[in-house]
């Protein structure tokens, strides 16, 4: 197809149309009068509003809405199957793909003033209630267990890391002799992270994405741990600080594939990568809305998902006046739909407090599911 004239047939998968035979017709454009770029159109008719944002949020494309068309201008010149349209296609079959069944990460907090049940498992420094709630979590079905010992909730000041280490180490080391459930380190530290992977930790997870402590993502590649990247906007002292974005899912998206490339970049396998879009973190109730709606944007990117919705505020602003009172604790049925919603969007990982109540309804969900296809 040459950049002024011609048309390709982009074959899509059968899952984004009604049809089996799915495709959208993209015609070249004249380049506009920067050299070095091109153009080309597809129609906007029949898109659904995550395929639109898909295309909108495709790396280093500029989509404009003409008429029934998008435009969408390209830095390549002139525009060419493999890089345009493969790269297109790829992140299209991605964001299509089989969605998988989601694994339960239980949370399990060694602090004192998380924001949900900060101190109720590990009062006085003593790990032993809160290796029962771990072990008891591993009873009732989740299949990895988070553990934290830095609160991040809005507000939250740092803590440093003898302080840390002294929380999730001992619990780290019990958990991993009296269970064969994967454990995860919740830390932006280096020192705590390689301190807890020789524990038995087998995966780190980060909300700063590798930002706060230059030596994570070599460690993660040298110790050949899985690592989850988060996007946060800001610090948890001051990222609810009146958060502002242009378009929440493209900045995310454009945070966690530069993450990912840094990942990769400093040696870690692309299979041991997860990415998280932080929900809660640095993001307006509208902001969380319109992440939690277009989770097949994120899924582009060919990661799996790992989503944390589990009592967070955002719930409680959906639901104020109906809100009964009791706290973060309270809200397990807002949760619940939360969590459902992050499954029917194809995450893979779902960090919960309620575990044994987030199993149920994700079995039932499940099967409803099977019976109506």
């Amino acid at each position: 197809m040459s950049q002024a004239t011609g048309t390709l047939d982009l074959r899509l998968p059968a899952a984004t149309c009604d049809a089996d035979a799915c495709r959208l017709r993209i015609r070249a454009l004249p380049a506009p009068d920067a050299a070095g770029s091109a153009r080309v159109a597809l129609s906007s008719r029949g898109l659904k509003p995550e395929e639109e944002s898909l295309l909108r949020s495709t790396s280093q494309v500029q989509v404009s809405e003409v008429g029934p068309e998008f435009v969408l201008e390209f830095p390549e010149d002139p525009p060419t199957q493999p890089t345009l349209f493969g790269r297109l296609e790829a992140a299209w079959s991605n964001a299509t793909a089989a969605k998988p069944a989601p694994r339960i990460m239980g949370i399990v907090n060694a602090t004192p003033d998380s924001f949900s049940d900060g101190g109720v498992y590990h009062s006085s420094g003593d790990p032993r209630s809160t290796i029962q709630h771990a072990l008891g979590l591993v009873s009732a079905g989740c299949d990895l267990l988070d553990i934290g010992g830095e609160s991040t909730r809005p507000g939250a000041a740092p803590v440093d890391a003898d302080e840390e280490l002294r929380r999730v180490i001992p619990l780290i080391s019990a958990l991993h002799s009296q269970t064969s459930c994967p454990i995860s380190i919740d830390t932006r530290k280096a020192t705590v992270a390689a301190a807890a992977i020789d524990a038995g930790a087998t995966m780190v997870n980060d909300v700063s994405a590798g930002l706060y402590d230059e030596e994570l993502l070599p460690l993660v590649a040298e110790r050949g741990v899985g690592i989850c990247l988060m996007h946060m906007r800001g610090t948890p002292r001051d990222m609810q600080d009146a958060p502002e974005y242009e378009d929440v899912v493209r900045e995310v998206l454009d945070h966690l594939r530069e993450r990912v490339r840094a990942c990769l970049k400093a040696g870690i396998e692309g299979n041991r990568i997860r990415i998280d879009p932080g929900i809660g973190f640095g993001k307006t109730l509208e902001h969380n809305l319109e992440l939690m709606s277009h989770l097949p944007v994120l899924r582009s990117l060919g990661l799996p998902l790992l989503l944390g919705v589990s009592r967070k505020s955002f719930i409680a602003q959906v639901t104020a006046g109906t809100d009964q009172g009791g706290g973060p604790g309270a809200r397990l049925g807002g949760t619940i739909a939360a969590v459902l919603r992050c499954a029917d969007g194809g995450a893979s990982v779902l960090r919960v407090h309620a575990v044994a109540e987030t199993r149920e309804a994700l079995l039932v969900h499940r099967s409803l599911a099977k019976e109506r296809s």
